[in-house]
């Protein structure tokens, strides 16, 4: 019986990934554009989340900085989920709410471009740094699922939505570490060109 759940598992993420591929690589080529656009630019990546996806922006900036699949120079991004001191004092003294939109008012400048991870889309804290980083400037790619939340109202026509249909956390966190993926692979190539074959 366990082996048949772990096997439901397997075949649920694949089923979600199959019917995404169609709906979500729009947005994720557009999502790219925006980042090659910067990054040649001059510009920077932030990334924010919370729980898993806190994990996700770490993941993606230490992609980014240090190197994806291919030896390239590092673009710059910087997760705003990694130092305890700034997030216990913005915590502390106004809100947890404020933890990342205090970092996109002190770090982010126009033409830089904000990655906004929820699975619900109703983050409080998320929602803060996108209004911080349309004040500044920035765009903003939003990750969500369940419909986009809160989140999906919160978006300027320049940012560029991508969410995940489905509902469960799990689900769609396996569809947002997978569309980081081709971020990471589609802004490569537009800078690398095509890998030669091994």
């Amino acid at each position: 019986m366990l082996e048949q759940r772990i096997q439901r598992q397997f075949f649920d993420s694949a089923d979600l990934k199959y019917q995404a591929a169609e709906i979500l690589s729009r947005p994720i080529a557009d999502a790219a554009q925006a980042l090659l656009g910067s990054l040649t630019g001059g510009g920077k990546v932030l990334v924010c989340g919370n729980g898993g996806s806190a994990a996700d922006a770490q993941h993606f900036a230490a992609e980014f900085v240090g190197r994806f699949e291919r030896e390239r120079p590092g673009l710059a991004a910087i997760a705003l989920t990694t130092d305890s001191s700034i997030l216990t004092a913005i915590a502390n003294d106004y809100a947890y709410e404020q933890v990342y939109a205090k970092q996109v008012q002190a770090l982010g400048q126009p033409g830089d471009v904000l990655i906004a991870i929820s699975t619900s889309g109703n983050s409080a804290n998320v929602l803060a740094a996108v209004r911080a980083a349309h004040e500044r400037e920035l765009t903003v790619i939003a990750l969500t699922g369940r419909g986009g939340g809160a989140l999906a109202t919160a978006l300027a026509d320049t940012d560029v939505h991508i969410c995940v249909p489905h509902e469960r956390t799990a689900r769609i966190q396996e569809v947002h570490l997978l569309t980081l993926h081709c971020l990471c692979d589609a802004v490569d190539h537009q800078l690398l060109g095509e890998q030669d074959p091994a």
